[in-house]
This record gives structure tokens, C-alpha cells and sequence, in this order.
């Protein structure tokens, strides 16, 4: 062997560990429950990434302010374990549950979006959005979005038939919708609005709505952005810190920059876990909105590129998991509930970075926020249960059993989609018949003109007779009488 045959040998090596590799990975992908395992990665990576981040985050400003360095965080992680029993109570339910209460979870998360205007709730940031009691907040919102997705679903595929007429494909998803925006922009809280309007934009987009609608909506959203940003000072300060944040940079730009230079002196590789200083009260609301910046530079370049990797797998997989099920209620909310999560963690991600104004919406799984993280892992639950209800995994769950992670989590079967059963078309009622002329009979010669009495049913060998194979039966019977009475009278003489 040459010199020159070495590298094309290598090249050659090289090109076959890719096809192995690459079949390998398709072969993975093709298993039945290959969705549900990367759900639980995904879940299972960013629940941990998140309880570090939160812990790193807020340990520092805690201190600062004579607290417990540890007081954010056991209050994160208290959420994250009732998030956890809430993952493996939804991931156990049939989702036809959800389908049958989602109804009642609209009108429960109205109820609690009206209630938290009065006294009743408290006010945080400038907004009205959290019902507090003792140690713990809870905020109508996030379920709000969770309940908009399960009951829009359900509505939109039950009139899916009529759904080529505007009235029937905006009515009553669509008001509900407005009234909800409503409610949340009483708070204000344009962060929450504008990730109910992700929410029902994916469902008119994956129900097939006309991108006329897109249209309209988009006006409809520029020129509400314009009044509401017009009408609010604070909010026409933050477009104009967007454009310009060396504008205010001791004020309204001081997040933008802060984040900026944060993300820069992490580098590729990060300072290290711990190390960061934008969290020594640089940064404001560190450890809830701008953690990504905190990401940035302790983790670096490399740790963001894994949170980004991880939202992106997610993309993948549930977009995959739609694709794969036939129920179309299941379809359209694993579609949903996909782009809501990844479009508020790009959304998060956005503004960090400078690409968006800042909206205050948190990163899910990663940023500190009760009802954010419980709310995100129900989602996760309810993704976990829709991988399981694909065709092949129900046949390999049913016909193998649960498997080691469903055994472990003790997890029942899910039952296969049955389509709903078609109506015939009736059949079409015959008209009435005229009444039939009854023929005079007399004499012998009316026997051999034999005719059914009306209404009387007609049979051969237990079937319909028609009139002809009725006539000929009558006509062998009068024969055969004919022929009886002919034997007597021979007989008799």
C-alpha cells in the first residue's frame, strides 16, 4: 500500500462509521416507544438544568439582602416536586379525560382570570396576576394557556367537517380567545397574552385555518401593539430601549446591556458554575426572566447550546408525535402544546440575546416560577402520554408489556384510537303504492286468476316472492287442485 492510498483508505473508514452511526440512529427512532424515551430525557435534562441554574442564580442576591441562600431555590424545588407527582398523575390518566374535562377547565380558568382583578389576588410587577397564600403565589395564566389548548382542540375537531365556513371555524374558539386576551391585558400582562395568542394561532394553523386569517390576525396584533404601547409610557420606553438600549442604560436599557455583557464574558467554555457576576444585583430579576444570561456565562456558548439543542429535540419530537398519531383531537394538541412551549422559550431566548423587546416571559423548566414550572411539566405529562398512544407503541405496549420505565412507573396500557363509526345515509322511503282493483271472482275460473290480498306478504322459501313467481305459485296450486278433484270424481264413479 502506498502513501497515497492511506488517506483514501481513511477517507473510506471514515465514511462507513458515518453510515453505521447514522443507521443506528434511524434504526433507534423507528422503535415504538423512541418518542416517549426522548420526551423523558428531555424532561428529565431540563428539570435538572433548571434546579442547578435557580440555585446558581439566586444564591447571591439572597445573600445580599440577608436571606437564605437557599430560600428561592426550596421554594423552586418544592414546585418542582409537586410538578413531578402532577407528570405521573397525567401520564397515568387516558387522555380522553382531558378531552371530556377541558370544557370545565375553561370555564375554571375564566372564573380564576376575573377573580384575580378583584382584591382578591395581589400584585407583583406591576401586575395583578397571582392569588397568594402564605409562602406560595399562584398565577391563573399559565393554566389558562394549558386550558385554551385542550378545549380549542376539542372544539375545532368536532366541527371539523364544517369547518370549510368561517362562522364555524372561529366561533366560539376565537371570542373565548379575545376574551381571554382581554382579561389578562386587565393585569396587565402582555408577556401572558402574547403566549395565549401562540396558543390559538397554532390550532387555527394546524386545523388548516386560510392564511387569510394569519392576515387578518397579524393587523389585528400590529395595531394592538400599537395602542397598547402608545396608551402605556413604560411599554413605549421598551420599544424604544429595543431600538437604542444605550438610551437608557442606567434605567429601562440597564437589563438589555447587562445581558449583553454577560453572554460576553462567558465565552465559549463560561467562567464555571457559580462564578457569574452579573447575579451580584448587576442583573436584575436574574434567576427568572434573563437566566439564560446567567447560562451564558457560566456554562458559555457550550451550555447555551444545549439548552438550545434540548427546546430544539423538543420541537422534533413533538411535532413527530403528532405526526405519528391517528386521533386527530391527540394531533392537534401535541402540535400545540409543542409550538406553545418552544415558541415561549424562543421568545425568552429572543430578548436575552437582543433580537426582542422584553416581554417578561419566562424560559420554561429552567427559569424560577411555581406555576410556570408546574404548568410546563403537566405539559411534558400530557406529551409523555400522547407518545404512548401512537399506533405502534399501543401494539407493542399491549402485546409486550409496559417495558422498564413504564413498569417502574407502574403506567397502565393506553387503549388503541377507534375512529368514530360513520352514519349510512338512509335509505330513501318508496312512495306509497295505489291501492290494487280487486278482480271479481266466480266460478271455478276465478281460482286460476288467484291475486294477494293487499298487504299480504309474499314469500318463497323465506324470501320476498315478486308478483310474477307468486302468480305462477297460485297457478300450480289451482292445477293441482284441478287434478285432486278430476281423481275423486274418477274414484267416485
Amino acid at each position: 500500500m502506498t502513501v497515497v492510498d492511506r488517506p483514501r483508505r481513511e477517507r473510506r473508514a471514515k465514511g462507513r462509521r458515518v453510515v453505521v452511526t447514522r443507521g443506528s440512529l434511524t434504526a433507534w427512532l423507528s422503535r415504538p416507544l423512541a418518542d416517549f424515551h426522548l420526551v423523558l430525557a428531555v424532561f428529565g435534562l431540563l428539570t435538572a438544568i433548571g434546579l442547578v441554574m435557580v440555585l446558581s442564580a439566586s444564591a447571591a442576591g439572597e445573600v445580599g439582602q440577608e436571606k437564605s441562600a437557599y430560600s428561592v431555590f426550596q421554594k423552586q424545588l418544592i414546585f418542582v416536586v409537586l410538578g413531578a407527582v402532577a407528570f405521573w398523575i397525567v401520564l397515568r390518566l387516558p387522555l380522553r379525560k382531558f378531552r371530556e374535562f377541558s370544557a370545565p377547565a375553561m370555564l375554571v380558568s375564566v372564573l380564576l382570570l376575573v377573580l384575580v382583578l378583584t382584591p382578591i389576588g395581589t400584585t407583583a410587577g406591576g401586575a395583578q396576576g397571582w392569588f397568594t397564600v402564605g409562602p406560595l403565589s399562584f398565577q391563573p395564566i399559565e393554566p389558562a394557556k394549558l386550558a385554551l389548548a385542550l378545549w380549542g382542540a376539542h372544539v375545532l375537531v368536532t366541527k371539523r367537517a364544517l369547518l370549510d365556513q368561517y362562522r364555524h371555524l372561529l366561533v366560539p374558539v376565537v371570542p373565548v380567545a379575545l376574551g381571554l386576551f382581554a382579561l389578562v391585558m386587565l393585569q396587565p400582562d402582555l408577556g401572558g397574552t402574547i403566549t395565549l395568542g401562540v396558543v390559538l394561532l397554532s390550532m387555527l394553523w394546524f386545523v388548516g385555518a386560510p392564511m387569510r386569517i394569519f392576515a387578518l390576525i397579524l393587523v389585528g396584533a400590529v395595531a394592538g401593539a400599537t395602542i397598547l404601547a402608545v396608551t402605556a409610557p413604560y411599554r413605549l420606553d421598551r420599544v424604544a430601549v429595543f431600538l437604542d438600549p444605550d438610551l437608557d442604560p442606567n434605567g429601562d436599557g440597564m437589563q438589555i446591556r447587562q445581558a449583553r455583557f454577560a453572554l460576553a464574558e462567558g465565552g465559549i467554555f463560561g467562567k464555571g458554575l457559580g462564578q457569574a457576576s452579573s447575579k451580584w444585583d448587576y442583573l436584575p430579576n436574574v434567576h427568572s426572566d434573563f437566566i439564560f444570561a446567567v447560562v451564558g456565562e457560566e456554562l458559555g456558548f457550550i451550555g447555551c447550546g444545549v439548552v438550545l439543542g434540548l427546546f430544539g429535540l423538543l420541537a422534533f419530537v413533538g411535532l413527530r408525535i403528532a405526526a405519528r398519531n391517528t386521533d386527530p383531537w391527540i394531533r392537534m394538541v401535541a402540535a400545540t402544546l409543542t409550538v406553545w412551549i418552544v415558541a415561549q422559550a424562543a421568545i425568552n431566548i429572543g430578548y436575552v440575546v437582543e433580537l426582542l423587546p422584553v416581554t417578561g416571559i419566562t424560559l420554561p423548566m429552567i427559569s424560577s416560577g411555581g406555576t410556570s414550572v408546574v404548568t410546563t411539566m403537566i405539559v411534558f405529562g400530557i406529551l409523555a402520554n400522547c407518545a404512548r398512544h401512537e399506533p405502534d407503541a399501543v401494539a407493542a405496549l399491549r402485546s409486550i408489556g409496559p417495558g422498564r420505565v413504564g413498569g417502574l412507573l407502574r403506567l397502565p396500557a393506553p387503549v388503541a384510537y377507534r375512529p368514530p363509526a360513520r352514519r349510512r345515509a338512509g335509505r330513501p322511503s318508496a312512495p306509497p303504492r295505489a291501492p290494487a282493483k280487486r278482480t271479481p271472482s266466480t266460478g271455478r275460473g276465478a281460482a286460476g286468476r288467484g291475486t294477494a290480498p293487499q298487504g299480504e306478504e309474499r314469500r318463497v322459501a323465506g324470501r320476498s316472492a315478486p308478483p310474477s313467481e307468486y302468480r305462477r305459485r297460485e297457478s300450480r296450486r289451482a292445477a293441482q287442485d284441478r287434478s285432486a278433484r278430476a281423481r275423486r270424481t274418477r274414484d267416485g264413479r
